[in-house]
Order: C-alpha cells, then structure tokens, then sequence
C-alpha cells in the first residue's frame, strides 16, 4: 500500500516503490492554485527534495483537470507591485525546485492545463496527456505576463517563435499539437495514462540514483553551456557511473547474452 506522506487540504501526496505522487486536489476548481495549495506544494515538494528514497516523481491533477491555472477568485485584492511580486516569488521558488529537481519528474495531464497550470506542467521530464487534454498560454487575457517558469521553459522546448505566438495568441491547443510541438511525449486514453505513467516512474526508480541524476542534470545545463564544459561534465560524471555496482552487473548481462535489467515501457 502507499504512504500518505502528509495530510493536505488540497493535495494527495503518496510515495510506493520510490516513486512519490503529487495530485492537485481541488476538483471542483478543476485544480486552481490557490493560496493554500501554493504553500502546501511548496511544502511537498521540499519534502521529496530531502527523502532520498523518492527516485521519480509523478504530478498529476484529480476530477478530469490537470491545473487551471491560478485561482482568479482568491487572489488578494492588494494591487501593489511589491505584494503581487512577493506572491509570485513564493510560487517561482517551487517551480524551480521542481525543475531543478535531481530525479525524474513525469507529468499527467488530462483536461485544462492552463497559464500557471501549463507552467506546472513544463517543470516536468516527461509530460504524458489524454485525448482530454487543454494547454493554453493564457496570461495576456487578463492582461498578465507569462509565469510559473513558461518564459523560461516554453521556449526551450518549443522554439523562440512559436512561444512567442502561444504567448502573444494566447489560445488553446489540443493534446496533438501539444505532442506535435515537443510539449507532450505520449497520448493516452484517460483510463490507461495512471498506470503509463506508473510503468515509467518503476523503470526509472530502478536506475543507478547517480547515473540518473547526472544525466537530467547535464541535458538541463545543455542550452546555457558550452562544448568544453559539457565534455568535462561527462567525462566526470562517466567516471562516477561506471564504478557502479549496477554498471558492473548490466556489463556482465551483455557479454553473457542475457535480457537487460533496464526495459523501458512501450505506451
């Protein structure tokens, strides 16, 4: 059975085999951020940053809605710069810590993903979605900037010019063109992305916790470095993985012919 690691108002939170949970869990609000939620995600995530037995994090949204951005409704009638900057900066210190995460993150998104919802998203590894799924870039309708880490993000994964007409455009796009434009890696029917998601968290758990972080870790630093320093990167982080008693066992698996340990889920 799973861990519930925390009582939450507005969050599941459980860990099984190494893999921690993260579900928004205001369904009526199709998962709103809300202040309450911000600080409690806030406080989750920094809980899976210090247990060391969580290898891969999965973060998904509960009743057919994966984050509809933040919650309008809520939001503090305080119109000052420094107030609404001071809000901003707590969220942004989650946002990080989630994309700087040193393992895996997989998203699960069904439904709306929109403005801080789609940021959520994009602090993920791997952003798997259903049929359902709604991304929208949705900030410039009510007169706001891109947050929750997008202008960061966005057009890493998507190029300069496209990001710039999600943004300027601020329409939506279905879970196709989401997967077309390198957002979404798979498409999955709602009643099979759960257990997808869960196959590839197990997989990956399985790796060499070194070995898997230097990895994101270097693919992370890849568009803001240079060749000299991606090489020494490598070379040093090579050096540290193959003294694995992993790497030992998977050698000996190939020279003797059999089946490798490591198999990665076919969707």
């Amino acid at each position: 059975m799973p861990t519930i690691t925390q009582p939450y108002q507005t969050l599941l939170h459980t860990c099984e085999d190494g893999v921690a949970t993260i579900t928004l869990n205001r369904p009526a609000q199709r998962n709103a951020l809300d202040m309450v939620m911000r600080e409690e995600l806030a406080h989750a995530v920094d809980a899976i940053r210090r247990d060391r037995e969580v290898r891969v994090v999965i973060l998904g949204g509960a009743g057919g809605a994966f984050c509809a951005g933040g919650d309008i409704g809520t939001m503090d009638a305080d119109p000052s710069a420094e107030h609404a900057r001071e809000r901003m900066v707590r969220l942004l210190f989650t946002v990080e810590a989630l994309i700087t995460l040193d393992r895996p993150v997989i998203a699960k998104v069904d439904g709306a993903a929109y403005g801080a919802g789609l940021g959520l998203a994009l602090t993920a590894d791997l952003v798997l979605a259903t049929p359902r799924a709604r991304f929208c870039l949705s900030f410039l309708r009510l007169g706001a900037i891109p947050d929750c880490g997008t202008l960061y993000t966005l057009p890493r994964i998507v190029g300069l010019q496209r990001a710039k007409e999600l943004a300027y455009s601020a329409r939506e796009f279905n879970a196709e063109e989401a997967r077309d434009m390198g957002i979404v890696l798979d498409i999955l029917p709602p009643e099979r992305i759960d257990a997808h998601a869960r196959q590839i968290a197990l997989a990956m758990a399985g790796l060499p916790a070194g070995a898997l972080s230097t990895t994101k870790r270097g693919l992370n630093a890849s568009l803001n470095s240079d060749l000299h320093t991606m090489m020494e990167l490598e070379a040093s982080g090579q050096g540290v993985a193959r003294s694995s008693p992993y790497h030992r066992e998977a050698v000996g698996r190939f020279l003797a012919k059999q089946a490798p340990r490591y198999q990665w889920p076919r969707s």
